[in-house]
Parts: C-alpha cells; structure tokens; sequence
C-alpha cells in the first residue's frame, strides 16, 4: 500500500505593539485542510497563536493571561528586538502565541512532511511569517513551502522576498490543486464548487485543540466597495451560502463538538437581510439552540429594522458590532455610500426595543484616514454617544489596492509603499498635524470616559 502524503499546515506568529483575540481562527487554513483531507492526505496542524498551549506553563518566563468563557482574550507574548524600520518607536514590540522553543519541538515531534503550507493575516505582521518559514526551512530541509493569505494577496513582490517556495494570492483553494500536481505530482480527485460555498466540506476544527468558539462564514466577498475595505481584493465575488445549510453547521458544531459560543467575520452578513439573515435567525430560534454568537466584524446599520433587531436578540446574538466610520457626511460618501447619520439613529433605537443595552450596540468610528481631523474624529464620537451607542475607535490601516491607497501613500510620514510593516495601524500610518498620536490617545480616552458615564 503506497504510503498517504503528508502535510503540514502552520498558523504563525503575530509581531506587533498590540495584538488581542477577537475570536480568531486560522479559518481559511482549516477549510484548506478539509479540502486535503477529502483529498486523501495527511494533514497535520501547528498553531504558533495557540493561547492554551499546554506546554506554555512550563515556560515560566511568559505569564499565561486568562481567556474570557465566550472565546476570547489575550495572547501570550513575549518581547522581542524590534525590527530596524521600528526601532525609534518608543514601544514594546512582541512575538505573540507560543515560544520558538515550542515550535521548533513541534517539528522534531513530527515526521517529515512532504509539503508545507503557511497561511497570513496583516501585511505589517510578516516578521513573524518569515521568521516560521526560515525555521521550517532550517528544520525540514528539502520540503516545499507555499505561503498564502492576506497579507500575499496584498503585497505580493513583497511576499516573493520570503524563502518560502511558492505564493499564492486569494482564495486558496482555486491555486492549491496545482500546487498538489507541481509539488507532490497528483491530481485532486475532490473539487468543490467554488460558485457554491456549502459544496466546501466543513472546515477541520477537530484540528484546533482549544475548541472555546469557533467562527462561521455565511458568505464571502461584498457587494459594496469601500474605499478603505480589502474584500473584493481578497475575495474573486459575493457569494452566499444557503441560511438553513448554515444553521446546520452551528447545530453539528454544537452537538458534536459541544461548542455554544460562534462567531461570524462575514464582511456583509445583514445586507438583502431577506437571503440570509433573516430566515436564518429564524431557524436558529426554531431550533431553540443554547448558543451565543458574536459580530466582530462592522455590520451594516441601513439594514437593521425593527424585527432584524428583535430576531438578533432572541436569537442569543450577544456582541454586536457595527461599522460607522464617520458622522461627516461628505466623507460617508466618499468612502462607499453604506451608511449615513439617520441610519444609525433608526438602528439604536430599534436594537434597544429589542433589549441591547447602550454598552451593548458597538460602533466602529474610523481614526487617522488620509486628511481627517481629530474634530472630525471628536463630532463622531459625540454624535454615536447621542444616538445611545457605544463608540469604538478603530485606528486607519492603509490597505494596497484599496481606493484609499494613492491618498494614503501620499499623506503617510512613513515610507508604507516599499515597507509593509509601516502599514500598521498602531503607529496612525497616515496620521499628520491634524491628528497626531497625542490627538488620538486623548480621544480614545474620551471615548471611554463616555461609555463609563452612559
């Protein structure tokens, strides 16, 4: 019997100034993994983001935080030197998940793969990206490695510089099959639909070993085009799955795997909120499923009515979470159109005839776009505040390919266009004498001494 190929799936590092776990799964990874399996091989899984790592409590240097029942929390992390375009920033800089020392006895523990395969986040966390390559490298001498995710699809000649041996850009799974045939000289013998997303097996979570929350995706790509969104770049369409199909899948989740807590990163999960949304929260109420589900991702305010809110609320949608931007009509328009200030007056009040609570109904207001304000900023935080919301700051990052990439690469002090990890929003890339980095700590302390007041 010829023996099956292994592969072996890495999840890396986050290096950053800050870095939390808003319910984040290497989720792309795991769909790619079912996607092998259903292929016939081997799959193997290394989580450099692991938070419940078991051996991390033998590493007494690095404090264990304490994760929150629902999924999330802190990472554990590490200082490390900081990289040379960042050492006059006067800020800590940190390897986040587990230590190399883990990583490097994870690969010894395991036979040698035949393949490699190493997914992205951030275009400004590739330090720890290339650092994971160049020990597989090291370590497994000979195997190829295919780097793929975001931040390749985002920056690709910038990607071209890892050692990794193969990139690949967008989804996944449209370049994997020829990557199999080029690497390991097979032929899938599973393809899915990619015009159907529930043709795509579910993705490998028995591969997670800390099985807390899990994220679902009821679509991909979005029908709008925001100027300072990445979707249609990292998506090749909208595409939508069917609404009971996917309360199949929270139901498997949930009888199998014993998982009551889910989270959604869809980039439009409420808009036509008749195809989706809508018949979906009905089913899972139908169900009487004992779950909670969580919206990190900016939903859409313009669709939400009075029963959208009621069916949100008795559905067990507990962290709601909504993309605002600006209260400036002008720069509603020019950024994409999807919201205006009577929307989100209209939305509160039909959240709160639900049951939401003003700390409840988040609201994501955009800091450090290319010319803005900090008085832009501080009106938009008042206003949110009038409309019994809670404001949330979400500081700009300038996205390649975007709308607002010309405009960002002119009004940044840093050299983002050549230097990815100048895109972090941590340092208010685009940040100027209307908004400096004073300017924005005082308004995200106005920020919080609102909500401590409401």
């Amino acid at each position: 019997m010829t023996e099956r190929k292994s592969i072996l799936l890495i999840n890396p590092w986050i290096y950053d100034f800050a870095a939390y776990d808003f319910w984040v799964k290497p989720l792309g990874l795991l769909y790619i993994a079912s996607f092998l399996r259903k292929n016939g091989y081997e799959v193997d899984f290394i989580d450099c983001l692991d938070p419940r790592h078991p051996e991390m409590k033998n590493e007494t240097h690095i404090t264990l935080p304490r994760r929150k029942p629902s999924g999330h929390g802190k990472y554990p992390k590490e200082s490390i030197p900081k990289p040379e375009p960042l050492k006059d920033i006067p800020r800590r800089y940190n390897r986040y998940g587990i230590t190399p020392q883990i990583f490097r006895k994870a690969i010894t523990c395991r036979k040698q793969p035949d393949l490699v395969i190493i997914t992205s986040m951030m275009t400004y966390w590739y330090p720890g990206v290339f650092e994971v390559i160049q020990m597989v490298r090291d370590m497994t001498p000979g195997v190829p490695i295919i780097l793929g995710g975001n931040y390749v699809t985002l920056c690709p000649e910038h990607a071209s510089r890892s050692e990794a041996d193969f990139t690949i850009s967008g989804e996944g799974e449209r370049h994997i099959p020829k990557l199999l045939k080029e690497t390991l000289g097979k032929d899938p013998s599973f393809m899915p639909d990619f015009n159907d997303l529930d043709s795509y097996p579910y993705p490998a979570l028995d591969l997670i070993s800390y099985k807390d929350q899990f994220p679902l995706l009821t679509s991909r790509g979005c029908p709008y085009r925001c100027s300072y969104c990445a979707s249609h770049l990292i998506n090749s369409s909208f595409r939508r799955r069917d609404p009971f199909k996917v309360v199949d899948e929270i139901t498997f989740w949930n009888k199998y795997f014993g998982i009551r807590h889910f989270s959604f990163y869809d980039d439009a999960l409420l808009v036509n909120p008749e195809e989706m949304v809508i018949p979906m929260l009905r089913e899972i109420i139908r169900r009487q499923l004992s779950c909670q589900f969580h919206c990190p991702n900016g939903l859409h305010l313009r669709e939400v009515t009075e029963e959208i809110g009621s069916l949100m609320f008795h559905a067990g949608f507990r962290t709601i979470r909504f993309g605002f931007e600006t209260a400036n009509a002008k720069r509603q328009t020019e950024t994409g159109g999807k919201v205006n200030n009577e929307d989100i007056r209209k939305a509160v009040i039909h959240l709160k005839k639900a049951g939401y609570q003003t700390g409840e109904i988040g609201v994501y207001l955009l800091c450090g776009l290319p010319g803005q304000t900090a008085s832009e900023v501080c009106e938009a935080i008042h206003y949110v505040l009038s409309c019994g919301a809670k404001p949330i700051i979400a500081e700009y990052s300038p996205i390649p390919g975007t709308a607002l990439w010309d405009a960002s690469v002119q009004a940044s002090p840093y050299n983002i266009a050549e230097e990815p990890i100048y895109q972090n929003n941590s340092l208010l890339p685009c940040q100027g004498e209307q908004l400096t980095l004073e300017m924005y700590r005082e308004l995200k302390l106005l920020t919080r001494a609102s909500c401590f007041e409401a």
